[in-house]
């Protein structure tokens, strides 16, 4: 499947998780900053193209947010190793439980979240 394509798919069969922090951080709601869903992350290792498909990321302070459901918790060595790429390439990564989206307080946690990565 082309890269295109699995995107667009991903944001089809959003969790709710998902869609309800996509409706808190879409439209630079949050600092002013754009966030992107479901973005691709490119990078070379091994002399090969790969990639991972980030959550929300968000170029200007170069963060990512993963929201993680229940098979993160048997997958906690692989998002170890991703997260420890991805930090290499420059970028923040911020895990979120699912749970924790539908918490009051998840707009004020996000902004001082972003606060502390912005350049």
């Amino acid at each position: 499947m082309e890269v295109r394509e699995l995107v667009r798919e991903l944001r089809k069969k959003k969790t709710a998780a998902e869609q309800a922090f996509w409706e808190i951080i879409r439209n630079r709601q949050i600092n002013n900053l754009k966030f992107y869903r479901q973005k691709p992350i490119f990078f070379k290792y091994d002399e090969q193209k790969r990639m991972f498909i980030a959550d929300f990321y968000c170029p200007e302070c170069k963060l990512i947010i993963e929201l993680d459901g229940k098979i993160h918790e048997k997958q906690k060595e692989y998002d170890k190793l991703r997260d420890y790429i991805i930090n290499n390439l420059g970028i923040n990564v911020v895990r979120m439980k699912n749970e924790e989206i539908y918490k009051e307080d998840i707009e004020n946690r996000l902004k001082k979240i972003v606060a502390k990565y912005i350049k």
